[in-house]
């Protein structure tokens, strides 16, 4: 069984990829009337059994918007004039992603503001509030 080695203890079985060759853009001559040297890689990760929940969970919501609705990614690649080269750069791409994914956020512990903080902030409010207060017309006596 082919697999995608991401780390240790992840990886991707090949048969949940899908890849589809497509005629390129940009330069290469008459090649890029030719050959369909540009990969485009459907990886659907709602539905990928080869990562773990939590992963697949930060996936999702850190790639919402490059997701398709039924929760399929799709990376292309065309950065290369051939097939091979586009394929492994699409591929390395679906890596770095996951690999992303696969670190856990640090938690966040509430702290409260010191009391000089506290301080400096009801300072500044008191001078901005005297700055206005003495803005106005000018009188003329």
């Amino acid at each position: 069984m082919p697999e995608i080695r991401i780390t240790p203890e992840i990886a991707i079985d090949e048969r949940e990829l899908e890849e589809s060759f497509v005629l390129a853009s940009g330069p290469g001559g008459q090649n890029v009337n030719k050959v369909s040297s540009a990969v485009q890689l459907r990886f659907n990760v709602a539905l990928s059994l080869s990562l773990p929940e939590p992963v697949r969970f930060r996936l999702m919501s850190t790639l919402k918007s490059r997701l398709t609705k039924d929760g399929a990614l799709v990376l292309v690649g065309r950065k290369f004039r051939d097939q091979n080269r586009n394929r492994e750069d699409v591929r390395a791409r679906l890596v770095e992603l996951i690999l992303a994914a696969t670190v856990e956020p640090k938690k966040r512990y509430k702290t409260k503001p010191s009391r000089g903080a506290k301080e400096e902030r009801l300072q500044h409010k008191k001078k901005h509030s005297d700055l206005k207060r003495n803005r106005g017309r000018v009188r003329d006596e």
